[in-house]
């Protein structure tokens, strides 16, 4: 995690010298606040990642005396192809559609889809090929 914490240390860095340059060059206070805003959150992210790096053990990537072999092993599950992320991008395109005409019904229909596709990508590892 120290690596991950050094990027994002670093990352605040970098913002924190440009949004006054920012500032100095364009007088721009929309653009200023968000450079702000993005520094504040690359440092809230460093201080976490800083604060959970110095409590847990370091991993074989933070050793400098590691070996390749330190970190074989089994790394989690990654799911197989799935379609049902199609379907719940597709069920909330119809509900973002039909707020955007203002047709509630198109809405209704869009979250009955939606329920159906997010049922079955919650439940898609119970049945079917995949099933566990």
């Amino acid at each position: 995690m120290k690596a991950e914490a050094w990027i994002f240390i670093s990352t605040t860095i970098f913002f924190a010298l440009v949004t006054p340059a920012y500032w100095l060059l364009t007088h721009d206070w929309t653009g200023t606040s968000a450079l702000t805003m993005t520094m504040l959150l690359a440092a809230m992210v460093s201080v976490y990642l800083g604060f959970h790096a110095a409590k847990m053990e370091p991993r074989p990537e933070d050793r400098k005396d590691a070996e390749i072999a330190d970190g074989a092993g089994e790394l989690g599950f990654f799911p197989p192809y799935s379609w049902w992320p199609l379907w719940c991008g597709l069920a909330l395109s119809v509900i973002v559609v039909g707020v955007a005409l203002s047709a509630w019904w198109l809405v209704v229909i869009g979250f009955a889809l939606g329920f159906l596709a997010l049922t079955g990508l919650v439940f898609e590892y119970y049945r079917g090929v995949h099933a566990h």
